[in-house]
C-alpha cells in the first residue's frame, strides 16, 4: 500500500499586518492540528522575558546569522526594524523526517515571497483587519506603544497590504470564530488538491492495469 504522507505534506504561510489577529488564528490552528509543525525562525533580536530559545525563536548573534546566510541555510530571511529573521531549510527537512503533516510559517510578505519562490507549492494566506480604523483601535487597545509607535505600525500595515498579490488566499478577520472556520477550510481543501493526489491516482490506474482479476 502506498504512503500518501508525502502527497499531503503542506507548507502553509500565515502573514498579516500587526494587530490583524494572525497569532490567535495561528495558535488555534496549531492546537487543532498538532501534526502541523511550527517553523521556529532564527532571529538576531534579544529574547523577551517569556520567550524560550528553540520554542518561539532560535536566538543567535548577527555574525552567526550572516554565516548561515552565506551557507544558504535559509529558505527566507529579512531584516525588520534592525533585526534579522529567517526560516531555515532544516526546519522543513526536520518536519518531513518526523513524518509531520506539514509546516506552518509565521512570516511577513517578504518571507512569504521567498518561501513561495523556493517552494512553489507552498500556500500563502494573508489575514486582513476589517478596516484600518479597526486595526488602529486594536493596536491602541494593547496599551503597549505610544502614538508614534502606533503610527509606524499603521504605516507598515498599509505597506504590507500593498503586497496582497503574493498570497493565494485573503482572510478578513472581523470575527475570530468565523475567520478561523475559513482558515480551517483552506487547510482541509488544500490537502485535497488534485496535484497533491495525482501520484496516488496514477498508482491506482497502474494497479488496475496489472490486476490479474480484471475482466473476469
Amino acid at each position: 500500500m502506498s504512503n500518501n504522507k508525502v502527497d499531503e505534506f503542506l507548507l502553509l504561510i500565515l502573514s498579516s499586518p500587526s494587530g490583524a489577529g494572525k497569532t490567535t488564528l495561528f495558535n488555534r490552528l496549531r492546537g487543532e492540528f498538532p501534526r502541523l509543525r511550527f517553523s521556529v525562525s532564527h532571529t538576531t533580536r534579544n529574547p523577551r522575558p517569556t520567550e524560550v530559545h528553540g520554542r518561539e525563536y532560535h536566538f543567535v548573534d548577527r555574525p552567526t546569522f550572516l554565516g548561515m546566510v552565506e551557507a544558504g541555510a535559509f529558505a527566507e530571511y529579512a531584516e525588520v526594524h534592525g533585526n534579522l529573521y529567517g526560516t531555515s531549510i532544516r526546519e522543513i527537512d526536520l518536519a518531513r523526517g518526523d513524518d509531520a503533516d506539514g509546516v506552518l510559517f509565521d512570516v511577513d510578505y517578504q518571507g512569504a515571497r521567498q518561501i513561495k519562490a523556493a517552494f512553489p507549492d507552498a500556500v500563502g494566506v494573508f489575514v486582513l483587519p476589517p478596516s484600518l480604523a479597526e486595526l488602529e483601535r486594536r493596536l491602541r487597545g494593547r496599551g503597549t506603544e505610544d502614538d508614534a509607535a502606533t503610527a509606524r505600525r499603521l504605516a507598515a500595515a498599509k505597506a504590507e497590504i500593498e503586497h496582497y498579490g503574493f498570497f493565494d488566499y485573503i482572510l478578513v478577520n472581523d470575527d475570530v470564530d468565523k475567520a478561523y472556520g475559513k482558515l480551517r477550510g483552506i487547510l482541509l481543501a488544500e490537502r485535497c488538491r488534485r496535484d497533491r493526489w495525482a501520484k496516488r491516482c496514477e498508482e491506482l490506474l497502474l494497479e488496475a492495469k496489472t490486476d490479474p482479476f480484471e475482466g473476469k
